[in-house]
């Protein structure tokens, strides 16, 4: 998939956490995570300036372990000096790992694919629906993503 496409799967998968936050009277840290799950959504996609595979290491659940703590360690350090370190680290640690993982499973779709466990095993996941650069796909995406992100949002705080 492509940036909007990333952006729309992490937007799927983070809006039922978002809206638990909402939900729990905590919007500004919803926002939070919000942030972090787009910023975070195409962090994989940084090999295509480096001298290494595309979907190579960055498309491997170690990548979304080691993402996951380095956004949750610099949040928590963030998070410290507003006495919210806690919460702020877990916040940012879930959409992290949530939008990391919604890349791998997003670009899982495409013909290409991923080496998930690489390079401990070989083993290739794609389940081969649409290429990457299918432009109806990555805007499709984009759109059921902020749809149900923003769906969400609205049932958490009782908006008809």
């Amino acid at each position: 998939m492509y940036r909007w496409g990333h952006v729309g799967a992490a937007l799927f998968i983070y809006g039922p956490v978002g809206a638990a936050l909402s939900r729990g009277g905590d919007p500004w840290l919803a926002a939070f995570g919000a942030a972090v799950a787009v910023a975070c959504s195409t962090a994989p996609d940084a090999d295509e300036l480096l001298p290494i595979d595309h979907r190579g290491p960055t498309h491997t659940i170690w990548f979304v372990l080691g993402g996951t703590t380095v956004v949750a360690s610099i949040a928590g350090v963030a998070g410290a000096s507003i006495g919210r370190q806690v919460t702020v680290a877990a916040t940012a640690g879930t959409a992290a790992a949530l939008s990391l993982g919604s890349h791998l499973l997003a670009d899982s779709i495409t013909p290409m694919g991923v080496r998930p466990l690489y390079p401990l095993s070989a083993w290739h996941h794609s389940f081969d629906i649409t290429p990457a650069a299918n432009p109806r796909a990555n805007t499709s995406m984009l759109g059921v993503g902020l749809s149900f992100a923003l769906l969400c949002q609205a049932i958490a705080l009782g908006i008809p």
